[in-house]
């Protein structure tokens, strides 16, 4: 019977080095680790046999340059998919408020649309151009760039009293621009 090697710690943060090493490990473990303030176990890596690791750490030498490459394209193919959603979404603003002062509808939509924001524009609704999800996107930068609605929260304002505070702001440009007339902002 063959005796175990022991096992080292290969910590998180390298998928394609983890993968391989597991992959040619004999023995392999998950490490946990609780997190009081997530409530949940995270992974902090695996343990692995070490000659795994080394052969891993060889593979991964001699194929980082074809792994970087990918990573580029891929990046590059993400950039131009969230160019093309910032533009149907500054499309999908201008078809329903064809008020919207001409350049706005961009700079709604790159706001909205911000990759890691979570802002409506990152959502599932706003990618399929959802009337709810262009609207809520119209109507924040209505309230943040053309009321006093920041100045209310900086100066100690609850948030529901600054958004009732505005309301009638919002919703007197906001049908302008629903109605076509090329309102001014304030």
């Amino acid at each position: 019977m063959r005796r175990p090697r022991p096992l080292v710690f290969l910590a998180r943060g390298n998928a394609a080095l983890t993968r391989r090493a597991a992959r040619h490990s004999g023995l392999s473990a998950v490490v946990l680790r609780w997190s009081r303030t997530r409530r949940r176990y995270e992974r902090e890596g695996i343990l692995v046999e070490e000659p795994a690791l080394q052969r891993a750490e060889e593979e991964c030498l001699s194929d980082a340059d074809r792994r970087e490459a990918r990573r580029l394209r891929a990046g590059e193919a993400h950039a131009r998919a969230d160019r093309r959603h910032v533009e149907d979404f500054a499309r999908a603003v201008r078809h329903r408020y064809p008020g919207c002062p001409e350049g706005v509808d961009v700079e709604i939509a790159e706001r909205a649309c911000e990759r890691h924001s979570g802002r409506v524009g990152r959502t599932a609704a706003a990618k399929a151009l959802a009337d709810e999800a262009v609207d809520l996107a119209v109507r924040a930068h209505v309230r943040h760039r053309h009321t006093r609605y920041d100045q209310y929260l900086m100066s100690g304002w609850e948030r529901d009293d600054a958004r009732t505070r505005v309301q009638t702001e919002v919703e007197e440009l906001l049908a302008h621009w629903r109605e076509g007339e090329r309102a001014t902002p304030r």
